[in-house]
């Protein structure tokens, strides 16, 4: 072996990008091709569903009634239902549910989450090593949800949106990764800002954060798409029609074959054909989540791999 590959650790400096082990055989091109095809069919298989129910939505009744249902190659495009869907109305009113919900939520989940993981990391905090093990049990011992709707009941959140929140507030793993990302934290820096009088919440603010960034954006995707994703808590605390969110709207449009309010003669009429409607609520959901996943895709592998692995 050349003095080239023993400092390289083994890598052949002609190999794809320098990253190929010395000891790893070139890929064939029947390989190639097989990874490519397999590579094809999968985005296939995720992005066509997709596709039909975006197409659907923006399908005109004709079209939905000529081809018998779902719509996969689109002939005329029709803004009429998403227009009649946020003109007001139960769905409108759902989706500013869920929004408040989700922003709410994940900021509380946050600063809670946070906080808690930087005293767990410090290795001089009081009681420390007794609150981790109580935290991490819960990962595999939970109380059911009799009596989580009876604590619910009794401290008098039902029918109030702090039912949807409180509840599922915090996540352990979550709180495990931010614990494993604040305890990399140089201890330089930390010591050198103790010696110059901050305290622990300047110093979490101003040194601990702004290095864990990308730890910080992945769990807050988490938290945010949970928050927006939920539909059980609403379906057990929530009595109130008007008060649900958008998730438990789309179920019961879906299973329950049920109208949105306000829509109820459009469809009865043939104005609006209820199968674009579902689709159109389906696709209103998947929204938030499509936009927001690309500016954090690229802070996963820092951030969940890296916190998963640290301590």
């Amino acid at each position: 072996m050349s003095a080239l590959k023993v400092l390289n650790f083994g890598i052949e400096p002609g190999s794809r990008s320098g990253l190929r082990p010395a000891w790893e055989e070139p890929p064939t091109r029947a390989g190639l091709a097989a990874k490519g095809v397999t590579l094809a069919l999968v985005c296939l298989a995720v992005l066509f569903p997709v596709w039909v129910v975006v197409v659907t939505s923006l399908s005109s009744v004709r079209t939905i009634t000529e081809t018998g249902g779902l719509v996969v190659i689109p002939r005329g495009v029709t803004f009429i239902h998403y227009q009649e869907l946020l003109g007001g109305g139960q769905v409108t009113r759902a989706a500013l549910v869920s929004a408040g919900v989700t922003l709410a939520g994940t900021l509380f989940s946050m600063v809670v989450s946070v906080l808690c993981a930087y005293g767990l990391s410090r290795p001089g905090s009081v009681l420390h090593r007794p609150l981790l093990l109580v935290i991490v049990a819960t990962m595999f011992f939970g109380a059911g949800l009799i009596p989580t709707y009876l604590v619910v009941q009794g401290l008098g959140l039902t029918d109030t949106y702090l039912s949807l929140i409180l509840p599922s507030a915090l996540n352990v793993f979550n709180i495990l990764v931010l614990r494993a990302f604040f305890m990399g934290t140089a201890q330089e820096l930390v010591e050198s800002a103790r010696i110059d009088g901050a305290g622990d919440l300047r110093i979490l603010w101003r040194i601990v954060m702004p290095l864990s960034r990308a730890v910080l954006a992945v769990i807050t995707l988490f938290y945010a798409v949970g928050y927006w994703s939920a539909w059980f808590n609403a379906s057990i605390y929530l009595s109130d029609p008007d008060m649900l969110p958008l998730q438990n709207v789309l179920q019961q449009l879906v299973l329950k074959q049920q109208k949105p309010t306000g829509l109820s003669q459009a469809i009865n009429t043939g104005h609006l054909s209820p199968l674009a409607v579902q689709m159109a609520v389906m696709v209103l959901a998947l929204i938030p989540v499509a936009v927001l996943s690309p500016f954090v895709q690229r802070h996963f592998k820092q951030g969940m791999l890296t916190g998963a692995v640290k301590g």
